[in-house]
């Protein structure tokens, strides 16, 4: 049946490398497969800046920290801050050198039961059984495209952001893009950086406001639901209630203020407050956009910022097993 180990972890995202240096720094015998880092490779783009700050880190064990590779590097958060993503690939890199980390790169093409055993069949032929197993995948195949935004545009002329992190193509073109969070706000700069002619972004909220968001409070939660995993199920509702509310506030009515002057232009209209009514593709291939509002505009093409929703029966190597029954 090919190799053995006590722990399979399926992933090497941010949270499969993460667990990987935790179970190796407390002698779990263990297996990590996957590409490193990959959805953030391939599905993001390469100008893009993160939300997080260097405080925000891979070890749990607090030693490789992003402020440790600064001093490798003579360098303080305030040079790199807001980060980009190729200095956080190359901590990455770094923290998987550190931590020694072995990880199998292929991927895991089905997971299947055997008694009390997972079995795990890659892409390069071999096979892992496991004692126990931990999906750790990320966002890779939860991409939300509402229906509803699926039948009004044309085949092909729309995309996800997940999938739309090369603009070169977007170059002296027109572009609509729905959604009104981090996301939507960031690939609006991106776009106008490349080059597009004019920009629309349309969502159903008010704007949010470009201020910096206040996590400070997140590491007490953090460390009650590691000491007592059910923590927060166990509060009183209300006390659930405001947790979930701040944590929408700061994560969702609030977008980096870096981002400000980078959408402020004369290429770029926001339509806060606003839904697309209709979409009418024109003879010369472009689409005409109506908004409930009346407002009509050309578009190129659609960029949907409409985020991820989990559902783990999208995931493909459980399609076929028996790990959902």
């Amino acid at each position: 049946m090919g190799d053995h180990t006590s722990l399979l972890i399926i992933g090497a995202g941010p949270f499969g490398l993460a667990l990987s240096a935790y179970a190796r720094a407390h002698e779990i015998e263990h297996t990590i497969v996957g590409r490193p880092m990959e959805f953030w490779k391939q599905h993001m783009p390469k100008q893009m800046l993160l939300r997080s700050h260097c405080d925000w880190h891979l070890d749990p064990l607090g030693e490789h920290t992003i402020e440790q590779y600064l001093q490798a590097l003579e360098l303080r958060p305030k040079d790199v801050e807001p980060l980009s993503l190729a200095f956080y690939l190359d901590y990455c890199n770094w923290f998987i050198q550190q931590k020694e980390l072995e990880i199998v790169d292929a991927q895991v093409e089905s997971l299947d039961r055997s008694g009390e055993s997972f079995i795990a069949t890659l892409d390069n032929g071999t096979t892992i059984t496991a004692d126990r197993a931990v999906i750790a995948v990320g966002f890779l195949y939860f991409e939300n495209i509402p229906d509803s935004l699926r039948a009004l545009f044309p085949s092909g002329r729309f995309s996800h952001t997940s999938q739309t992190c090369d603009f070169s193509d977007l170059e002296n073109k027109s572009v609509l893009i729905i959604g009104g969070r981090q996301s939507a706000f960031e690939w609006t700069a991106l776009v106008h950086e490349a080059g597009a002619k004019e920009i629309h972004v349309s969502y159903r909220h008010p704007t949010p406001s470009f201020e910096e968001s206040d996590w400070s409070w997140v590491a007490g939660a953090v460390s009650s639901i590691a000491t007592e995993p059910g923590w927060f199920r166990k509060l009183p509702s209300e006390e659930r209630d405001r947790i979930n509310q701040r944590q929408w506030a700061e994560g969702r009515l609030k977008l980096e203020p870096w981002l400000a002057p980078r959408i402020t232009n004369d290429k770029t209209t926001l339509h806060p407050e606003s839904e697309i009514v209709a979409c009418e593709e024109k003879p010369n291939g472009r689409m005409e956009i109506t908004l409930n509002d009346g407002t009509k505009f050309i578009a190129d093409h659609v960029i949907l910022a409409t985020g991820y929703k989990v559902d783990v029966s999208r995931i493909p190597f459980l399609a076929n097993g028996n790990i959902l029954e």
